[in-house]
């Protein structure tokens, strides 16, 4: 019987790699092709990244994530925050001008800290930065 040494507790092994993408669009073309290779849509919000997460039971390594903290920073989080304030509806924009002020007061998550966050509240899924 051979051991798995490389990855102790099982768990399939995933890799986001941020030298990838420098965006959000193109982070959510790389978690597509990771996570839904099989599927006909792709993801495309933070809710639908959410979503695809459950049922993944998975070692998740993030390569480059000093990268991707400053491409997903506050820049890129800013602009995300008024482009929702410019469409309007459906979102909610009193939700989102506070989300903004937050954001610029610094006391906000950037779209980065946001994906991190998703990511580690699914129980099943083990992240390290990278």
């Amino acid at each position: 019987m051979e051991w798995n040494t490389s990855n102790k507790n099982n768990k399939k092994m995933t890799v986001i790699n941020g030298g990838h993408f420098s965006d959000l669009e193109g982070f959510y073309e790389e978690v597509s092709e990771l996570f839904m290779k099989d599927e006909d849509w792709k993801v495309g919000t933070l809710d639908g990244f959410d979503d695809i997460l459950y049922g993944v039971d998975s070692d998740i390594t993030w390569k480059d994530s000093q990268k991707s903290k400053e491409d997903l920073g506050f820049d890129l989080t800013k602009e995300f925050y008024e482009n929702k304030i410019r469409i309007g509806k459906p979102f909610n924009m009193e939700f989102i001008q506070n989300k903004l002020n937050d954001l610029v007061a610094g006391n906000g998550q950037t779209l980065f800290e946001i994906l991190v966050e998703i990511l580690k509240s699914h129980q099943n899924i083990n992240l390290i930065l990278d």
